[in-house]
C-alpha cells in the first residue's frame, strides 16, 4: 500500500484534476475513482464510496463536494480546501472567457469546432463511468432492481430526484442486512481531524455564515438591497440549498425563475450556456454562473455590460459554492465516524445503487442530444463517440490526451 501523500504531491494532482474534470459528475468521480483508488491508491475502495454515498444525497455538486471531502481526508481543512477549489478554479476561468465570446461576438466558428469535437468525447466519458459505478455499486441483486426502478422513475415517470433518493434509503434500509466483508481499510483508526468536534464545527460554521453575509452586505451597501447584484445573490444562495438531482434539474428550476419572474435571460440562451458547461472542465452546476453572467450583461446597473455580468457571475459562484465546502467541513467527521454503522451503509447502499440509474438516464439524456439533431443521427458524433469509447475501454488512454484528440478532429473536420 503506497505511503500517504504529501500536501505537494495532492496539490499538483488537484490542479491537473481542475483541468481534465470533463464529463459530467458521473465522468468526474470516474476519474478521480481511477487515479486515486485504483493508481495512486491514496484511499481505500471502502471509503471512496461512502464518501461518495454522503456527497449524494447533498444539495450541489457531488464530484466537487467528493473532492472536497478526499481532500480534507487526506490534508484537514487546507486539503479540502485546495481540492474543492481548484476543482472549481479553472472552470470559472473557462467559462467566464467563452460567456464573454458568446455576449460580445456570437457564434465564433473555431470556438463551434473545438465544442463539436469534444462533446462526443464526453458521452464516452459518461459511458464509461456508468459502467465502472454500476460494477462498484451494484453487489446484490436487490442493488440491481433499485437501480432500473430508479432509472423507469426519472426517465419515464419524471419523479423528482430527492424523492428517489428517499425512497432509495427506505428500501436500502428494508432490506436483509448483507454479511459484512472484512476491510483492512476499514479497521484502520480515523485520522485526529476526522473524528468529530462540536467546537470545531460550530466555529467552522460561523466562519460560512459570515463569508456568505459579507459579499451581500457589501453589495447591498453599494448597489441597494434591491439591486440585481443583491437579488441575484439571494436567489442563488436560496438555489445552493435545493439542488439536488444535479444541474439538469437545477437548470430547469433556475430557468423557470431566471426568464419569467425575473427576466434575466431567455430559454434560448440558458439551454446554450448548458451546452458551454458540458464541454468545459468542471462541474456543470457552473452553468449557474453562466445565466448570472447574462443577466448582469443584460441588466448593467451603472456599470459597464462586461463590468456588471463579471461581478454577477462571481456573486453566483461564490453563493453556489460556499456551502458545499460547509457540508463538508462541519459533516465530514460524522459521516466518517458512521462509517462502520451497518444500518447506515444499506440506506446509502440503496441510495447509491438508486444513482447509476440516474446517472444512465444522464448519460442517455446527453448522448441523444450530442448524436440525435433535427429527428436524424449525426454520425460524425457517432463514430467520434465510437472512437473515443475505444480509447478508453480498449486502449485505457488518459482522458485528457482523448478530449484534446476529440477537440483537434473537431476542428480539422470543420
Amino acid at each position: 500500500m503506497p505511503a500517504a501523500p504529501t500536501f505537494r504531491e495532492a496539490l499538483r494532482f488537484w490542479v491537473k484534476l481542475g483541468f481534465i474534470s470533463f464529463g459530467g459528475p458521473a465522468g468526474q468521480i470516474a476519474i478521480m475513482h481511477r487515479e486515486l483508488v485504483e493508481r495512486r491508491a491514496w484511499i481505500s475502495e471502502e471509503r471512496f464510496l461512502h464518501a461518495l454515498n454522503y456527497c449524494m444525497v447533498l444539495p450541489g455538486p457531488e464530484a466537487q463536494q467528493l473532492a472536497t471531502y478526499i481532500g480534507w481526508l487526506l490534508h484537514r481543512t487546507a486539503g479540502g480546501l485546495v481540492a474543492g477549489g481548484f476543482f472549481v478554479l479553472p472552470s470559472i476561468f473557462i467559462l467566464l472567457a467563452l460567456s464573454y465570446i458568446y455576449m460580445a461576438y456570437g457564434s465564433v466558428p473555431a470556438v463551434a469546432a473545438v465544442l463539436a469535437g469534444i462533446k462526443p468525447v464526453v458521452v464516452a466519458i459518461v459511458v464509461e463511468a456508468v459502467v465502472k459505478i454500476s460494477r462498484r455499486a451494484l453487489k446484490r441483486r436487490s442493488h440491481y432492481a433499485i437501480a432500473a426502478a430508479a432509472f423507469v422513475a426519472i426517465y419515464v415517470l419524471h419523479v423528482p430526484f430527492p424523492l428517489i433518493v428517499v425512497l432509495a434509503a427506505a428500501i436500502g434500509l428494508a432490506l436483509p442486512a448483507a454479511p459484512a466483508a472484512p476491510s483492512a481499510a476499514a479497521e484502520a483508526p480515523l485520522p485526529p481531524h476526522a473524528r468529530p468536534d462540536a467546537r470545531r464545527a460550530v466555529r467552522t460554521l460561523a466562519i460560512g455564515l459570515v463569508l456568505w453575509a459579507l459579499p451581500l452586505a457589501l453589495v447591498a451597501l453599494r448597489f441597494g438591497w434591491d439591486s440585481l447584484y443583491a437579488r441575484v445573490y439571494r436567489f442563488f444562495s436560496g438555489a445552493a440549498l435545493v439542488t439536488f438531482g444535479g444541474a439538469y434539474a437545477v437548470l430547469a428550476y433556475v430557468t423557470q425563475v431566471a426568464t419569467t419572474s425575473y427576466g434575466w435571460l431567455s430559454k434560448a440562451q440558458a439551454m446554450d450556456g448548458l451546452a458551454l458547461a458540458e464541454t468545459t472542465p468542471g462541474p456543470l452546476i457552473m452553468v449557474l454562473q453562466f445565466v448570472g453572467f447574462i443577466a448582469g450583461w443584460n441588466q448593467p446597473q451603472g456599470l459597464t455590460p462586461a463590468a456588471s455580468a463579471l461581478l454577477a457571475a462571481l456573486l453566483t459562484t461564490w453563493a453556489t459554492f460556499l456551502p458545499c465546502f460547509l457540508f463538508i467541513l462541519v459533516g465530514g467527521p460524522y459521516v466518517e465516524q458512521v462509517r462502520g454503522n451497518r444500518t447506515v451503509a444499506a440506506a446509502l447502499s440503496g441510495v447509491t445503487a438508486a444513482v447509476v440509474g440516474v446517472v444512465l438516464n444522464l448519460a442517455l439524456v446527453f448522448g441523444a442530444a450530442v448524436i440525435w439533431h433535427d429527428g436524424a443521427p449525426d454520425w460524425r458524433a457517432a463514430l467520434l463517440t465510437g472512437a473515443a469509447c475505444l480509447a478508453l475501454f480498449r486502449y485505457h488512454l488518459d482522458v485528457l490526451w482523448v478530449i484534446l484528440a476529440g477537440a483537434v478532429l473537431g476542428l480539422v473536420l470543420a
